[in-house]
């Protein structure tokens, strides 16, 4: 059995392999290059757990990045506990296989209280004093302190926001040295997620984007190199092709024009009340959940959404059994969103009174992903110095918000979720050999386990 690296380099495909990914253009010559037809919706929850366990969001339960719970009437996005993920996971079935077999998944999502080895997530504290302190979770527990003493701690505002670049990749490449030097798993699963920034903040046609390409071909060839040196064989994947992008689509302000949403004014804030809308949509890039409260009102939600410039389609019960995304997290209608377009979850009509979250990086507490969280407010006039003061005043113990995110969707010029008609804006998988057709999402666990186990 040889020991394997996967290496997640987010948002490649075709298109992007070529002159400015040396390294992954000659891994993809040598190795084979497959390309993969994306699991819907095609996001990183959603794509990961498909991966890992071979099954669509039906079996697995990653309908998205995010989801309402009915019996909480609460949204929850980017939680991070193995256990909401059904089915077998790759490194069980290889455990199964040969008992000992021992696993590192280093950045995967859903990378807490799962049965892989060790384990690295981001993960920042929340003191009770209004903080919020830059951290990683790990398992076993003593790693957090160890990898930070030798490789310096996680650079958590480069991972996501609007500064997200090259260091958070570099970071997990080096945690995915450690991890290998230290404890030689059988399998190491790597998630390198440069490419994925300036895809959405400048769009896939931006030629700004080859520097972005040669960046993480470095890092990748970089742990390529690395693992050859230990005898580790590596295979690179990708979870979703990034489009193009010139429009959003507000649901939620169509669902409030015709009086369904249930919203609160606090403090002078609106919040959107889930639980007591009649209707409401959690957004997540091109694709949106759809809640409907009120039965009766299901036909004229569907009808509406329809008639939206931008939609693409739109998924009742018998189409999402069908696409294989019938789940108690599914909405009652999900909604796809044609290539040149996304899905924000802005609900307000009046930007003073939006909430106060709206304007900082906030993953959680928002009602839907938020690519704008990439950019700075172009309206502040010193952005830089505008950061070192709000920073200098949480670490002087003074509350405030980071509230340096604009409210402008427009600026978004790439995104994922649906399925590109061009292959060429696929993802792919690398170094399990080639192919002269495109290989299903769910297949690609056995590319996989074959790697794994030989």
């Amino acid at each position: 059995m040889k020991r394997t690296a996967i290496l997640n380099v987010v948002g490649l495909t075709p298109r992007l392999i070529g002159p400015h990914t040396p390294r992954l253009a000659r891994a993809a010559q040598d190795g084979g290059m497959i390309r993969v037809q994306p699991v819907l919706p095609a996001v990183t929850c959603t794509a990961q757990s498909t991966y890992l366990t071979g099954l669509p969001p039906s079996g697995h339960g990653a309908v998205a990045n995010g989801w309402f719970d009915r019996e909480l009437a609460e949204h929850h996005f980017w939680k991070q506990s193995n256990r909401l993920v059904r089915g077998e996971k790759l490194w069980e079935t290889c455990r199964a296989a040969r008992p000992g077999f021992t696993c590192a998944k280093l950045f995967w999502w859903y990378n807490m209280h799962s049965t892989a080895d060790w384990s690295i997530t981001p993960r920042p504290m929340y003191p009770a004093d209004g903080r919020k302190v830059f951290d990683v979770a790990t398992h076993p527990l003593s790693i957090r302190d160890a990898i930070k003493r030798d490789i310096g701690p996680f650079p958590f505002p480069a991972f996501w926001g609007p500064m997200a670049g090259i260091a958070s990749s570099e970071w997990i490449a080096k945690s995915a040295e450690w991890i290998e030097e230290k404890h030689r798993p059988e399998l190491s699963l790597v998630y390198l997620p440069h490419l994925d920034y300036n895809l959405q903040r400048l769009g896939p046609d931006d030629p700004r984007i080859a520097e972005d390409c040669r960046a993480i071909d470095r890092v990748a060839g970089g742990l390529m190199d690395f693992y050859a040196q230990r005898g580790v064989r590596t295979v690179v994947l990708s979870e979703y092709g990034i489009t193009a992008v010139r429009r959003s689509i507000a649901l939620n302000r169509v669902f409030r024009a015709k009086g369904w949403l249930t919203i609160k004014d606090e403090l002078g804030r609106e919040l959107l009340d889930c639980g007591a809308s009649r209707v409401f949509a959690i957004a997540d890039h091109q694709i949106a959940h759809i809640y409907v409260n009120d039965p009766a009102l299901l036909g004229a939600v569907r009808a509406a959404v329809e008639s939206i410039d931008g939609v693409a389609r739109v998924l009742g019960a018998e189409e999402q059994r069908a696409a294989g995304l019938d789940h108690a997290r599914s909405g009652d209608l999900v909604a796809f969103s044609a290539e040149d377009a996304w899905f924000n979850y802005y609900y307000w009509d009046d930007d003073a009174k939006a909430p106060d979250f709206a304007r900082c990086v906030d993953i959680h507490r928002k009602y839907g992903y938020d690519p704008v969280e990439l950019f700075l407010d172009p309206a502040i006039a010193v952005p830089k110095l505008t950061l070192a003061g709000k920073l200098l005043k949480k670490k002087l113990g003074f509350r405030g918000l980071m509230d340096v995110i604009p409210l402008d969707a427009s600026l978004v010029k790439g995104s994922h979720g649906t399925c590109p008609k061009n292959s060429d804006e696929w993802p792919v998988i690398i170094g399990t050999g080639a192919s002269p057709t495109p290989i299903a999402a769910t297949a690609v666990r056995d590319r996989l386990l074959q790697a794994c186990l030989g």
